[in-house]
């Protein structure tokens, strides 16, 4: 025969199965209807699941970003050589340059943000109170980037250092201890000759731990902030300290450079290229480049946790799923043995009754699967419905409840449908090869003695 004709002889036959597979479960609608809503469930559970697994791993990765996984710290550092020249050069100079920031960004495309600041210690005056501040030389970006928060009035913008104003925004801490339980907005406070206005205050925030050794802890409760440029002009680069009847001088420009990247993958690249930028400028090593590498083996320690997480859903899934199909199935091979025995009888080979069977499995899990995506897709409306009705209904007890759990918003992920289908037909295949098997082999006179 032509290879069209045994073409077509195959599409006839797998045709003539199916219509049969399909026949038989509609014999029993209850039983196939039952089967079908057990993969259903399970498939829909995969994707719901799948999607809050997801959306509580895009919350913690946001959470760890804003932690600073995603940033790189460009230090300045006091080389041990040059402290010991202190008696013969009373102004040392080290550090990162303004030149070096402008290296890095325009020499690095994927950098997002780059956010430059000069830190100082200072006495700061209000009338006859005096509080050791650390003074910040910074740019706007700074707000957003230490996730700064305002009591009240504004934090610095670009109009404020061009041209340079003397204008500072005061941390809660300090605050409170040169102004008390006063309004500090609109008052000037002294720092060195110098008066600066009061234009904002920020809120307290919890310091800052040092993480891994790869970042410094940080307390911004006895903060004040003026405007980089402003800095620069009134206090300028060289910084005289006394201490114990000794003084030290030194020349800085800036003091840390903090370059944000979009991705955690970016980070270490990114880092050897800044220091293969510095290195050039910087033969006494004067300047330090750290990554968070603690915060960023934990992004990936979250990851795989999910991930982990996610593999033992859909096995789960799996293994219940094929229980209930092959029981399904086992009980339809024993229920009609006495079919099976009469199409043995007419002529039917072993393999077309393996396929007959293998067909039935395979349609129930298909349909099931097909139906449990379409399910799946709901689990926003639901989680939304689910958190209404939480809020309507038992205010107190929705309360009591983290923020950070009735935020989370569920994340579907394509490759969890395309699993779930997968799982589907392999539920249907591989659960229904055993019984299908089995009624394959049975001797076709003893299937016909059965009643």
């Amino acid at each position: 025969p032509s290879l069209w004709a045994v073409v077509q002889d195959m599409l006839r036959t797998l045709y003539l199965t199916f219509r049969l597979g399909i026949s038989s479960l509609l014999l029993h609608k209850l039983r196939s209807l039952l089967a079908l809503i057990g993969v259903l469930i399970g498939i829909a559970a995969v994707i719901g699941l799948v999607a809050m697994g997801e959306g509580i791993s895009y919350q913690a990765q946001q959470q760890i970003k804003d932690l600073g996984a995603n940033n790189i710290i460009v230090l300045s550092v006091k080389p041990a050589q040059q402290s010991s020249q202190m008696g013969s050069a009373l102004f040392v100079p080290y550090g990162i340059l303004r030149d070096d920031y402008k290296r890095i960004i325009s020499n690095i495309p994927v950098i997002q943000r780059a956010v430059p600041m000069r830190e100082i210690k200072r006495e700061v005056r209000f009338t006859d109170r005096t509080t050791e501040a650390r003074l910040v030389g910074c740019t706007p970006e700074y707000f957003e980037l230490n996730r700064l928060t305002m009591m009240r009035g504004r934090f610095l913008e670009d109009r404020d250092g061009s041209p340079p104003d003397n204008v500072c925004v005061i941390a809660e801490g300090a605050a409170e201890e040169l102004f008390g339980f006063e309004n500090p907005v609109g008052k000037s406070i002294q720092i060195d000759r110098d008066f600066y206005t009061v234009i904002g205050e920020t809120e307290r925030r919890d310091p800052t731990a040092a993480i891994g050794g790869s970042m410094d802890s940080q307390d911004y409760n006895q903060d004040v902030y003026i405007p980089l440029e402003t800095l620069r002009s009134r206090i300028g680069d060289m910084v005289l300290t006394s201490r114990s009847g000794s003084r030290e001088g030194e020349i800085v420009e800036l003091s840390q450079i903090t370059v944000s990247v979009p991705d955690t993958d970016d980070v270490e690249p990114t880092a050897d290229i800044i220091r293969s930028l510095l290195d050039k400028y910087h033969e006494n090593k004067d300047v330090s480049v750290v990554v968070p590498k603690e915060l960023l083996r934990q992004a990936a320690l979250f990851r795989l946790m999910f991930n982990l997480l996610m593999v033992m859903i859909a096995g789960i899934s799996l293994i219940v799923g094929g229980i209930g199909i092959m029981n399904i199935m086992l009980a339809t091979v024993t229920e009609r043995t006495r079919e099976i025995g009469i199409r043995r009888a007419l002529g039917a080979t072993r393999r077309a009754i393996v396929y007959q069977f293998l067909v039935e499995a395979v349609v129930l899990t298909a349909i099931g699967g097909a139906l449990g995506v379409a399910v799946g897709f709901l689990v926003k409306p639901a989680w939304a419905g689910l958190r209404w009705a939480g809020n309507t209904l038992v205010p107190e007890a929705m309360a009591a409840v983290p923020k950070v759990m009735i935020d989370v918003e569920p994340r579907i992920a394509v490759w969890s449908i395309v699993a779930s289908l997968v799982i589907s037909i392999t539920v249907g295949v591989g659960f229904g090869l055993y019984p299908a098997f089995r009624a394959a082999m049975m001797d076709p006179i003893e299937a016909l003695r059965h009643e």
